[in-house]
């Protein structure tokens, strides 16, 4: 497995939308919006590849000098609970904190909350609806 920015625009970033199309907004009957795609030339893709197939991806968005945002986190169906999720996660941590970052925030699905849990975020917020499903918002200082 390798992991590795993906730089926007490129050719691996469009693989990278199709997968977070068909794994995360598909399912929700959305789609992503010209000013949505064009607001992410601003933050960093990272991707998990076996060989050229991308496998995993994340965004992270910078909110301020200290703090960074984790987003649309997604691994292929097929490859879900393989540790893949565990490594992105952490390789993103270790990438934000190069940058400068020393706090992780992030929305996770409900039923994601115990795997972010294990990989040491707290929950900061009461359970609220974020495209159309069930919510919480989780925080860590990455040291």
């Amino acid at each position: 497995m390798t992991i590795k920015e993906i730089i926007h625009g490129s050719k691996e970033y469009i693989e990278e939308i199709q997968l977070r199309l068909e794994i995360l907004r598909n399912p929700l009957g959305l789609e992503f919006s010209t000013a949505e795609l064009d607001d992410e030339k601003s933050q960093f893709h990272i991707g998990i590849y076996q060989g050229t197939e991308l496998c995993g991806c994340l965004v992270l968005k910078p909110v301020d000098k200290i703090t960074i945002q984790m987003r649309q986190v997604c691994i292929k169906l097929a490859l879900q609970k393989n540790g893949l999720g565990k490594k992105l996660v952490s390789y993103s941590e270790v990438f934000a904190k190069e940058k400068g970052f020393r706090e992780m925030i992030l929305h996770a699905r409900e039923t994601v909350v115990p795997f972010y849990k294990r990989m040491g975020y707290a929950v900061n917020s009461e359970k609220f609806i974020e495209v159309t499903i069930p919510h919480f918002s989780m925080i860590k200082e990455i040291k």
